[in-house]
């Protein structure tokens, strides 16, 4: 288990779902585990009652099907599926809501989906947050010369019960990254990856879950952000200036 995790890690996003699925034959033992631990870029559906798409993970499937948080209906339908409470429903709805907005102002498009359940090892609930921004010279939001590209984000915390107006959090973020460029001028660069951090907070529940868990994300997602630009590209940039000087730039002498 300890060996395949280590190859999940350096597997690039959009071939998860190819090697877990050789690592799952080979390995059917610890198919719980490896299906738990190991995140796959997400995927896409259309609610067909109001035509509004979400996205399909582990923690909103149930069988082989994946409960959309606008209609609250399983996709293919499902008998007996797993729901959340009436309190629980409500303010998932009022999330998808607000996290449309932060989508929008953050990402310019893209998808996303929140879902909440009650957490069985204690008397609070989980939450998970998702965005998917497709950056393919085919999707809204192409950059430059990006040929393809996807932004894959999974938030998901846990939140423990309310004990004298405070609650614990725990958040943790997983980013997956891919970008390919084919172009005559840049030629052809292909770079993916991912990162996940954690964090945990005691806060104070007067204004809310919802508004908690949101400055958490965004924080979070913020150095998640700066760790990609800052250590990632930083050092791919310097790596390749380094044994390649960019011909139009003036020669850079490294400290």
């Amino acid at each position: 288990m300890e060996a395949a995790m280590g190859l999940m890690r350096r597997i690039p996003p959009k071939h998860t779902e190819t090697a877990l699925s050789a690592l799952i034959s080979l390995l059917p033992t610890y198919s719980s585990d490896l299906l738990s631990q190991v995140d796959q870029p997400l995927q896409v559906l259309c609610d067909v009652d109001n035509g509004r798409e979400f996205l399909l993970c582990d923690y909103n499937r149930d069988a082989d099907s994946y409960r959309s948080p606008w209609s609250n209906k399983y996709h293919p339908p499902l008998e007996g599926g797993n729901y959340p409470s009436l309190e629980l429903r409500t303010l998932e709805i009022e999330a998808n809501d607000v996290f449309t907005v932060y989508r929008d102002q953050y990402y310019e498009g893209g998808a996303s989906s929140v879902y909440l359940w009650e957490d069985d090892d204690s008397e609070g609930f989980v939450a998970c947050f998702l965005i998917k921004k497709d950056g393919s010279k085919y999707a809204h939001g192409r950059r430059g010369y990006l040929n393809e590209g996807g932004w894959d984000a999974i938030h998901v915390i846990q939140v423990g019960p309310d004990v004298e107006g405070m609650a614990d959090y725990c958040l943790t973020s997983t980013v997956m990254l891919s970008m390919t460029t084919d172009h005559e001028t840049s030629g052809t660069f292909n770079l993916s990856g991912s990162i996940r951090r954690q964090m945990k907070a005691e806060l104070s529940v007067a204004d809310g879950h919802l508004c908690n868990m949101g400055k958490m994300i965004e924080e979070l997602e913020g150095k998640l952000r700066y760790s990609l630009d800052q250590v990632y590209f930083g050092k791919t940039k310097e790596m390749i200036w380094t044994l390649r000087p960019p011909t139009d730039l003036p020669s850079r002498r490294l400290p």
